[in-house]
């Protein structure tokens, strides 16, 4: 007799580690980098002000997206609101904080550095969630794989049944996630000032 084996998500901490090891080394860059704009340049804040709408962007973004998905994640398929446009909704908007963080620094350099980085290892983590998903729901996932792009959104494909039922543990967690995105930017005014009083070397210069 033979036995089906059913399928396992992906692990997810091999994408925790691998986002905690690029943010280490992006730190530890950051603090002995400076952007090569003048910082009293309109170049330079309008650079940070665009890098700041991206962060805002990520966590609106993930808050509206926690919201349909809540903590049915690999339990049910979810395919309404920001999951009719992308199956990662949650890992486009994380893609499009970690570029802000880089313009936020007011570096162009760094944020498509991390932008790209970032979608990497999201990419990765999609596709074997993809072939999770295959393998639990099957027809069902297909039809919605054929309609529905797997990382960058397709506007047109929108669609919303108009009915949410959130997880207020998910939401809440999402929430405090998004904290760390907004402590981006008192921290790397800080590295500035530091820099500016000589308190921190500056070993490149990065436009």
């Amino acid at each position: 007799m033979s036995h089906t084996i059913a399928p396992k998500p992906f692990d997810q901490k091999k994408r925790l580690i691998a986002v905690q090891i690029l943010s280490g080394l992006v730190i530890g860059a950051l603090l002995f980098t400076r952007p090569g704009w003048n910082e009293a340049s309109n170049a330079h804040e309008l650079i940070e002000m665009t890098g700041l709408a991206l962060v805002l962007a990520c966590i609106f973004g993930r808050l509206w997206s926690i919201l349909y998905v809540g903590s049915k994640k690999n339990s049910e398929l979810v395919t309404d609101g920001p999951y009719s446009l992308t199956h990662n909704p949650l890992y486009l908007f994380s893609t499009i904080g970690a570029a802000g963080i880089g313009l936020m620094f007011g570096s162009i350099i760094i944020a498509a550095a991390l932008g790209i980085a970032t979608c990497l290892v999201f990419l990765i983590t999609a596709r074997r969630e993809a072939a999770f998903l295959r393998g639990k729901f099957g027809a069902a996932y297909d039809a919605y794989a054929a309609r529905t792009p797997l990382f960058w959104p397709r506007l047109s494909g929108y669609r919303d049944a108009g009915q949410v039922a959130f997880s207020p543990v998910a939401l809440r967690r999402t929430f405090v996630d998004a904290l760390y995105f907004l402590a981006v930017f008192p921290a790397i005014e800080g590295v500035e000032y530091l820099q500016t009083m000589g308190y921190l070397p500056t070993l490149m210069w990065l436009y």
